[in-house]
């Protein structure tokens, strides 16, 4: 077995069946599968599914006074600008371009600290980046994580039960799959502490580092816009949350083959180029799937991309020590010669 066929947590309905065809389960199994994945008195070893339940749990009274207290039309807007645009960049920059793709270097650890921090903390680093590795190598086909050929509901239950870390690793493939993570100074376990909690990722560090994130952006909130802006920010990074599930799923084309001339011109999985994903945080995810490791995702004239604009301009000032950007190879290889 490939290293990147073992390195997550598969989940009881598996992966495939016995014909090596993709298993789509029902969503009350998802759901069952989600209650048993995240039920920390079953094993300890499910703090981690569990911590994505109680960061929604916590999340919750700042919505319901966003709601109930301080909903307007200005707080709306900044509800989606906050959720739509500055929540979701970040995530491709931090989470997607940088932790799992290390398409860019920071020049300090002070740079890379902020950036981690720039907006209000909701997922621990280890969710997201070993699965998308998995994702990448395995795009539409059985055990990447969040297959949009299974459905809406099998992505939106991926953290819960398809992006867990396997938990019977040997000391050498647990040393191997702490690289992945290395690179982001997220505090590691070591393998005797991995076989006790099961995750890469301390939990004190997970903990710690998300109540002193959320004491800090409470604060400055609150300086600027009063309760009022707690609320609506935090609001709006639950929503971002929630629904940054979905997103493979329709950037899949929902699991049918929904590719347009001129526009995605990689055909060997089902990622497609949409313009709102594109304009509000960079996620040009059919050039990305061309490009894993580029910086630059907005290849064509029209396709801004604000994640990286934020890593070209901190290379300006010295924050971005090196980065990849596959534009110019994207262009002769894609559209100069069609031209030609």
């Amino acid at each position: 077995m490939a290293f990147i066929d073992k390195i997550l947590h598969e989940p009881s309905y598996g992966w495939s069946d016995a014909n090596g065809s993709l298993v789509i389960p029902s969503t009350k199994t998802l759901f069952k599968e989600a209650v048993n994945k995240a039920n920390v008195f079953k094993s300890r070893k499910n703090w981690m599914p569990a911590s994505s339940l109680l960061m929604i749990a916590c999340m919750v009274p700042f919505f319901y006074f966003f709601l109930t207290e301080y909903f307007s039309v200005v707080s709306l807007l900044v509800f989606l600008l906050f959720a739509m645009i500055i929540m979701s960049t970040h995530g491709t920059i931090w989470y997607h371009r940088y932790s799992t793709h290390r398409a860019f270097e920071f020049s300090n650890p002070i740079w890379r600290f902020i950036t981690q921090n720039l907006v209000i903390r909701t997922m621990p680093e280890e969710v997201y980046v070993i699965s998308h590795h998995v994702h990448h190598l395995k795009s539409d086909e059985p055990g990447d994580p969040y297959n949009s050929k299974a459905g809406l509901m099998y992505c939106m239950f991926s953290d819960f039960n398809h992006q867990s870390i396997a938990r019977d690793l040997s000391e050498a493939e647990y040393n191997k799959l702490k690289s992945f993570l290395s690179h982001t100074g997220v505090k590691l376990n070591d393998y005797k502490a991995y076989q006790k909690w099961g995750t890469l990722m301390s939990p004190l560090y997970t903990y710690g580092i998300w109540i002193l994130n959320w004491a800090f952006w409470i604060t400055a909130f609150y300086f600027i816009g009063g309760l009022a802006l707690v609320c609506t920010a935090f609001s709006a990074a639950m929503f971002w949350y929630i629904l940054v599930r979905a997103f493979n799923y329709t950037g899949h084309g929902k699991g049918k083959v929904e590719h347009k001339d001129g526009i995605d011109f990689d055909r060997s999985n089902l990622s497609i180029n949409q313009t709102r994903p594109g304009l509000f945080s960079g996620e040009w995810h059919n050039n990305h799937h061309l490009y894993p490791s580029s910086a630059r995702a907005g290849f064509l004239k029209y396709q801004i991309d604000g994640a990286w604009i934020y890593i070209y301009l901190l290379s300006k000032i010295g924050g971005v020590s090196s980065y990849k950007d596959y534009k110019k190879e994207f262009l002769e290889k894609y559209v100069n010669n069609q031209k030609d």
